[in-house]
């Protein structure tokens, strides 16, 4: 079991952020950045999962029993590929498991390229490296009981589904979550996304009596009888001097004023579910979309639906997408009842028209799901159950890429894609319907009208360094180019009060420190800015820094660290940074999110700052007569990333505990590290020694923990204190990873 040594201290815990600082810091500005772009922006240079090139072609497939359960086991020559109905060589077959740490490597063999070093065995690696979950509400078509279902479902999911290094985001149609639909393992992040789910009142409205729906407008469009001769006796009867053609030509006018409204809000939905298809392309292995919706209906007269779900379909197989899509409205018998707003009908005209109506409204559904290897979840009140379901079927799937030919190359005819299973017909595969050969891309009658005039000049322009910088630092996605780590954290101070600390650390091997032999050294720029979580800037700093080489400390002990500090009062927000090497002209760049709960008001802690102590440096005393001495030996790691043969340290304050001088607080502390949600380390409750503590109200501590028997992979480091005399608790984790 890795030992855990506790000791005092009673310096800041700012102290540490400075102490591995090997940088010199130019004269700082204050610049306010503009306002992000949004969290979904879609990327034309997107590494793309399945794509038509000199290199293979790839899809996943997944395999069921009658049961519902994957099939496993299945070799390469039981799978039969056609494309476009015709005969497919597999020139790549494996299963994987989504989320993996092996799961890049698979995904980028199957694209002829090379496999990473996670192919060596001897090498123990993380058991989960996390799902990519993307949760799309309509609410533009989802009423106010399916609201409150999803709402209740999102976040059941959030706090017993959802894994320690899974990413998710909760995204609307309408926008209404705003800032807050970014990918996060937050859990309060996404719990605030889901208090922003309100009921949007469908605003496709028809004034006139007795009043039509949408389905009743498609009939009349497509010409139905029952439906066109109700309206039009109805019109008649209140308008007896009115001929019989002027009728229909005005319940035509209606019918199709009604549609174009509606075809209005589908396109948008649509549009904004391509969006989020086409931006998540960065993102590493197979990504899952939840589509919840009441369903809507396509109408091929009065909008591009048809075409857009086509372009929906393109993009998730690019982007290594599949969509599950759930009918929020449950368990439904689609007939109105007395709640419904519908005219009187003893001739059973209109029931007639209706029985379609839900049938139409999920059709869109099926489609998504289909197309694009899914499945869609209809009918059915149990959507806590289908969700759970649906996690742990797409958990494992195969990858199957082939070699196109030479036609496939040229043209964007969509391409339609078939697998079966060689004898086993009772199985079922899912399996994403298609792709087009050639991305499509949309088309405007002003864009092509300059069609040729663009094409003279096709380089863009070179973005300025300061360009780059604020480019990166509102990047969907982190820029890796230049090794960029972010660590933050708050603390209560008697003199500043609450302050968040911002960590930004570079990887300085990854600096250009110039040629020049008299004085080599790299230079650094670094903005920041901290969000609140209306995404309104609440700090921001812009600095240089100038590092010089570092002869005589081990390459291991070197850092760029440079850290600021920002009076914040309680909320959440969001701190995104961004880094340019001067020199090389690369970027990078990270965010995180944080809550700054009130520490004025009951018992609670401050961040951790976790660092690091090499094996061969000497363990700081306890004594409190020591303390500066045992701050100073922790090395702060923004990264988080440590090595085996080395001792994670932490520094937290305590606050608000019930006591005195004369009587001083009893407090009990705990220390747990967790791995794939399973606790690993798990110390006896320790008391806090608080001799020696100035100031009662914050109670520092700090601990040290043997990283020797833990394997490589993801942890987090969790603290929990106890006020035995309040008979309350508060606790604190961390993220962190051995290598």
């Amino acid at each position: 079991m890795p030992s855990v040594f506790p000791f005092i201290v009673r310096a800041l815990c700012t102290s540490l952020f400075y102490l591995s600082f090997l940088t010199t810091p130019a004269p700082a500005q204050q610049p306010q950045p503009p306002p992000p772009a949004p969290a979904t922006e879609a990327r034309a240079d997107g590494d793309e999962v399945i794509r038509v090139s000199a290199d293979l072609v790839q899809t996943d497939v997944m395999v069921f029993d009658k049961q519902g359960r994957f099939v496993e086991g299945l070799p390469r020559d039981q799978f039969e590929l056609q494309i476009d109905g015709k005969p497919q060589e597999i020139s790549f077959f494996e299963r994987i498991n989504a989320g993996s740490v092996d799961e890049n490597a698979q995904l980028a063999a199957a694209r002829g390229g090379n496999r990473s070093s996670a192919d060596n065995k001897s090498i123990s690696l993380p058991l989960d490296r996390g799902r990519t979950v993307f949760f799309f509400i309509d609410d533009l078509h989802l009423s106010m009981s399916s609201a409150a279902i999803t709402r209740k479902m999102l976040l059941r999911f959030v706090d017993e589904e959802m894994g320690q290094n899974d990413e998710v985001a909760i995204t609307s149609a309408s926008g209404q979550i705003g800032f807050l639909q970014q990918l996060t393992n937050e859990k309060t992040v996404l719990r605030a996304a889901v208090a922003r789910l309100n009921y949007r009142a469908y605003t496709v409205r028809d004034v006139e009596r007795p009043s039509m729906s949408e389905y009743q407008a498609l009939a009349i469009e497509r010409r139905d009888s029952d439906a066109l001769a109700y309206f039009i006796e109805q019109l008649l009867r209140d308008n007896p001097f009115l001929g019989r053609q002027s009728a229909e030509s005005m319940v035509d006018s209606r019918a199709r004023n009604l549609l174009q409204q509606a075809a209005s809000i589908t396109t948008g939905v649509l549009s904004s579910l391509e969006s989020l298809m086409r931006s998540s392309s960065r993102l590493p292995g197979r990504k899952l979309v939840f589509f919840i919706s009441d369903g809507f209906h396509l109408d091929t007269r009065n909008s591009t639906s048809v075409e857009r779900l086509r372009r929906i379909t393109d993009a998730a197989a690019r982007s290594g997408v599949v969509i599950y899509t759930m009918d929020a409205k449950g368990l439904t018998s689609g007939l109105n009842d007395a709640s419904s707003d519908t005219g009187f009908d003893p001739t059973g005209r209109l029931s007639r028209v209706d029985l379609g109506a839900l049938s139409g409204a999920q059709e869109p559904l099926r489609t998504l799901a289909a197309d694009t290897g899914g499945r869609a979840l209809l009918n059915t009140n149990a959507l806590d159950a289908a969700l759970t379901k649906s996690l742990k079927e797409t958990s494992v799937y195969y990858l199957l890429a082939w070699q196109p030919e030479a036609g496939e190359q040229r043209g964007s005819k969509f391409k339609r894609i078939e697998v079966r299973i060689k004898d086993r017909p009772e199985l079922n595969v899912q399996v994403r319907r298609g792709f087009f050969a050639v991305q499509p891309s949309e088309v405007s009658p002003s864009s092509s009208a300059k069609k040729s005039s663009s094409r003279a000049d096709t380089t863009p322009a070179p973005k300025s360094p300061e360009a780059e910088l604020v480019s990166a630092l509102y990047s969907p996605q982190p820029r890796a180019d230049l090794p960029t780590s972010l660590s933050i954290g708050y603390l209560d101070t008697p003199e500043q009060g609450v302050l968040l600390t911002a960590s930004v650390e570079i990887e300085k091997g990854a600096l250009n420190y110039g040629t020049a032999e008299a004085r080599r050294e790299g230079k650094a720029d670094i903005a920041c800015i901290v969000f609140n979580d209306q995404g309104k800037p609440a700090g921001s700093l812009r600095q240089e820094l100038t590092v010089a080489p570092q002869t005589a400390t081990p390459a291991t002990r070197q850092r760029v660290l440079y850290s600021n500090q920002f009076p914040l009062p309680p909320g959440l927000y969001q701190v995104r940074v961004s880094t340019r090497d001067r020199n090389s002209g690369r970027t990078g760049s990270a965010a995180h999110w944080i809550v700054i709960p009130d520490l004025k008001k009951g018992f609670s802690m401050s961040s951790l700052f976790i660092g690091e102590r090499a094996k061969d440096e000497a363990r700081p005393a306890s004594q409190p007569a020591r303390t500066e001495e045992a701050a100073a030996s922790v090395m702060l790691s923004a990264d988080r990333r440590f090595s085996r043969a080395s001792w994670l340290r932490f520094v937290t304050y305590i606050y608000n505990a019930v006591g005195s001088t004369a009587k001083p607080p009893d407090i009990g502390l705990q220390v747990q590290v967790f791995r794939d949600d399973q606790p690993v380390i798990t110390s006896p409750l320790r008391k806090v020694n608080t001799a020696g503590v100035d100031d009662l109200a914050r109670i520092p501590y700090a601990a040290e923990l043997s990283l020797d028997d833990l394997a490589v992979g993801r942890y987090v480091l969790q603290i929990t204190a106890i006020d035995r005399v309040a008979k309350t608790s508060t606790s604190q984790r961390v993220n962190f990873f051995i290598e």
